[in-house]
């Protein structure tokens, strides 16, 4: 009996070009891995130097920044309240003793 190919095999097109496909999934997946750049940010415009510019990764505002910024501090200080470490704005601080120096302005220079 001669040796025929199976008919209901896949065409050596069909392989090759599955293969190419698997190859540029690859090729995809390992420049995506040496940037360490996520999917979703890349689909927001994300790119090797580039933030995305919406998501969760994007950039803050300045006015954001600002806003998160007052936040914190908030923050902080409620808790340092709740700890029992208020700053305390009445009392004076102790003075060291400096030697006089020369006002600059009001100093004569000879």
């Amino acid at each position: 009996m001669p040796s025929v190919k199976n008919p209901n095999g896949p065409s050596k097109n069909r392989l090759a070009n599955r293969a190419l496909g698997a190859k540029m999934e690859r090729k995809k997946k390992s420049e995506a891995n040496r940037h360490k750049i996520a999917k979703t940010d890349s689909m927001r415009g994300a790119r090797p130097g580039l933030a995305p510019t919406s998501g969760p990764n994007a950039p803050l505002s300045k006015k954001k920044a600002k806003k998160l910024e007052k936040r914190i501090a908030h923050a902080l200080r409620r808790k340092m309240a709740a700890e029992g470490e208020v700053a305390m704005k009445d009392v004076e601080g102790v003075e060291e003793s400096k030697p006089e120096e020369i006002d600059m302005e009001t100093g004569k220079i000879e």
